[in-house]
């Protein structure tokens, strides 16, 4: 395990994340859009997965707060391990924790919740996978990261 206080920053932190704050930054907007209700937004989303605007609203509105707060985290600690990462803070690995913990959640509710027709779609899960995914490589990386020393 390397402690170096001047350990060289390798050329893939610098790649993985920026295309993390890329990725997440998507996942950020989407947050945003959803919770202030820009109808512009929903109603092109709805119309790609052939469900009507109201219907999607209507889903999303109905979130208990807990449920809420487990998208936020999600989101947002995503958001911020990816700018830890940047910054080269060994907090990234707990904020993609967070991440974690926040997509555990969101899924918890929307297994168990009454989701309309379009809305649970093989894509749909198929996309929850990958961030899933991505979420977990993230957390590793960040470990890693952590534990040569590049993180501090």
């Amino acid at each position: 395990m390397t402690t170096n206080e001047n350990q060289k920053t390798p050329w893939h932190l610098w790649v993985i994340g920026v295309v993390a704050l890329l990725w997440n930054a998507g996942g950020a907007f989407d947050y945003v859009m959803t919770q202030t209700r820009n109808m512009e937004y929903l109603s092109g989303g709805a119309a790609n997965i052939g469900v009507p605007v109201d219907v999607m609203v209507g889903y999303y509105t109905s979130f208990p707060s807990w449920a809420d707060a487990c998208w936020a985290f999600g989101v947002w600690g995503a958001v911020a391990g990816s700018l830890l990462l940047l910054l080269r803070s060994r907090f990234a690995f707990h904020a993609f924790v967070v991440a974690l913990l926040g997509l555990i959640g969101t899924t918890i509710y929307t297994v168990s919740s009454d989701v309309p027709e379009g809305l649970s779609s093989p894509f749909a899960w198929i996309f929850t996978a990958i961030i899933f995914t991505v979420t977990i490589l993230l957390i590793v990386y960040a470990r890693r990261m952590t534990a040569k020393g590049v993180l501090r």
